[in-house]
């Protein structure tokens, strides 16, 4: 029977790694047969399944001088034509480029600032074939055919979990993410190259295209970038107020399915965020802080110090400054005690003075004096 005489392959889809010859069953090859390896091939060369020999690119003639190993196999009445079973292996030695990698699950991140993470990673690397023969038999075995894809696929989970390993190392927060793809990039490469060489490959590049985080911690971190930006919590809610305001109308846009009651509900909401909007403005207007019904309250009910002037707590006995005893307010009129803050007395409705100023309280001939100069000018 008569063997394979031309022995070559060409990588038509660009895709293949690794193409055996013949693609199925034993190959019968003849002494004397022409065996073409390209510039970007390596040509592994099994007999009995076993690797004998590897070939560089070049036109090779398998004779017994490059192929002793099969000369117990010639029979020397068929002049040296007889068949012997092999086959070979042609490996692509180009570098591969764009091959993907990614977390096929959300990744665990202990993050300093936001407790636990499950973050999401993917990139790209480059890769090429460094031992033809140690390749073939540690991860093609038998297979007739070896592509891209597949190394993909089996080279993830070495990727994936030293990318792991370099993140929790490395990293504290995902704060730090964005100006530290490149260190972690180097670093992952580093550790995968040990084992890409295990299998007689060699990594080249190794990109991280993007680092995500899920959905609700990116909408915390962008929040959190507006607070950053706007550098005062009086300032953000006043922001916060006016946008609310701005897309009320928008709110109120639904149609019939509010009605007049959702109508009114939303001027209402209006009307309130509109007053506040006003208070935080006037606050921020004046350069303090933002008003509120609360401080301007107590603003009113603080009294001043007859001494010294300096403000007095309301209800206080004594002046905290200068230690002035302080004799509790009363009406000029009936001498009925007022409250703190009153302008006006809650028993006869006489005009007592400025609110915040504390009066002595008054002798009786005083008081007499008083109501007799009421009574002249009746």
């Amino acid at each position: 029977m008569r063997g394979i005489q031309v022995i070559e392959w060409r990588d038509v889809t660009g895709e293949e790694i690794v193409h055996r010859v013949p693609e199925e069953g034993p190959g019968n090859i003849s002494l004397g047969a022409q065996l073409t390896v390209r510039e970007s091939q390596a040509a592994v060369f099994f007999r009995d399944g076993q690797a004998l020999d590897t070939f560089g690119p070049g036109r090779h003639t398998l004779t017994a001088l490059n192929l002793p190993f099969v000369q117990e196999a010639i029979n020397v009445p068929f002049e040296g034509t007889t068949p012997f079973q092999a086959e070979v292996y042609f490996v692509n030695m180009r570098t591969f480029t764009d091959m993907k990698w990614g977390t096929p699950q959300p990744v665990a991140f202990r993050d300093s600032e936001f407790a636990m993470v499950r973050l999401r990673a993917h990139g790209l690397y480059t890769m090429r074939i460094s031992d033809p023969q140690l390749f073939v038999n540690m991860v093609v075995g038998t297979e007739h055919q070896y592509t891209t894809s597949q190394i993909q696929d089996w080279l993830r989970d070495f990727i994936v979990s030293r990318f792991n390993d370099t993140l929790g190392e490395q990293v504290d927060t995902v704060l730090e993410l964005p100006a530290m793809y490149e260190e972690l990039s180097v670093a992952v490469r580093s550790r995968l190259g040990e084992d890409f060489n295990r299998y007689g490959a060699e990594l080249i590049d190794f990109v991280i295209s993007a680092i995500i985080p899920p959905e609700e911690l990116a909408a915390m971190i962008d929040e959190r970038g507006g607070m950053e930006a706007v550098g005062d919590t009086g300032r953000f809610l006043q922001f916060e107020t006016a946008r609310a305001i701005r897309e009320m109308p928008q709110a109120g846009a639904g149609g019939a399915a509010g009605g007049p009651a959702a109508a009114g509900a939303g001027l209402g909401a209006g009307v309130g965020m509109g007053a506040a909007m006003v208070s935080a403005l006037g606050g921020a207007i004046q350069g303090g802080p933002p008003t509120t019904p609360t401080t301007a309250a107590a603003a009113a009910a603080t009294m001043v110090c007859p001494r010294c002037g300096k403000p007095v707590p309301p209800g206080a006995k004594f002046c905290p400054e200068c230690g002035q005893a302080l004799a509790p307010r009363v009406c000029p009129n009936c001498g009925a005690r007022l409250p703190a803050g009153a302008k006006f007395c809650p028993e006869c409705g006489q005009a007592v003075g400025a609110a915040g100023q504390p009066q002595q309280q008054q002798s009786p001939s005083a008081q007499a004096e008083a109501e007799e100069e009421s009574r002249e000018e009746e």
